[in-house]
């Protein structure tokens, strides 16, 4: 019977091996698209046999959607956290919202071929793991819902706002105002981008001049 420790180093060593096969299908799916990208091709550029994909993933399928459930949970995970901060410190919602924006430039900047890939697979419809991606999708999105309509709650935000519009509007605006900056300004800093995106949220939703 193994240890706890020996089941341990065995799970860390395979969320090594899957991180890597994550960043190997990314950057291939990034630079020629998911169907003309092969299993041999992620197990040579993740620097492992083929069957360790197939050791790990049932298919191709199989772990780019994984990849897809992985990256969007991190981004979840990161706005959760900027969310969550900004109450411990007490500050206002609106001022949550802009901690998230920047969380979510901080993820972008730091994964972009992965943001890439995911805003181009959510105008798919024809993909096995569309309805996994709009799980993971929606549960971004509902951490923002969270704080709107805490907001909304203590005043702060009009009863007549859309939650759920505003919500994935605000999503929307940083995926695609980042992918904006990476592909056509990259010459920007994140700063700058944040403070265009802040002025935004200041103006429209929280109605500050």
């Amino acid at each position: 019977m193994e240890s706890s420790s020996a089941k341990a180093g065995g799970s860390t060593r395979r969320e090594a091996t899957r991180q890597k096969l994550y960043e190997a299908a990314v950057t291939l799916i990034a630079e020629q698209g998911f169907s003309a990208t092969t299993v041999d091709e992620i197990a040579e550029r993740a620097g492992v046999a083929k069957g360790t994909v197939y050791y790990n993933f049932a298919s191709k399928s199989v772990l780019f959607e994984e990849l897809l459930r992985h990256g969007v949970g991190l981004l979840t995970a990161s706005l959760k956290e900027a969310a969550e901060q900004a109450a411990r410190e007490g500050r206002c919602k609106v001022d949550a919202l802009d901690a998230m924006i920047r969380a979510g430039l901080v993820f972008i900047d730091r994964y972009p071929a992965f943001t890439q890939l995911y805003v181009a697979e959510l105008w798919r419809t024809n993909r096995a793991w569309q309805s996994t991606l709009m799980v993971v999708r929606q549960e971004a999105v509902a951490v923002v819902e969270g704080v709107l309509r805490e907001g909304v709650a203590v005043g702060e935000f009009s009863d007549e706002i859309d939650v759920q519009l505003t919500a994935a509007a605000l999503v929307g605006m940083v995926l695609v105002a980042a992918l904006d900056w990476k592909s056509f300004q990259p010459e920007r800093s994140l700063d700058d981008v944040h403070a265009a995106l802040s002025r935004l949220l200041q103006g429209r939703v929280s109605g500050r001049v």
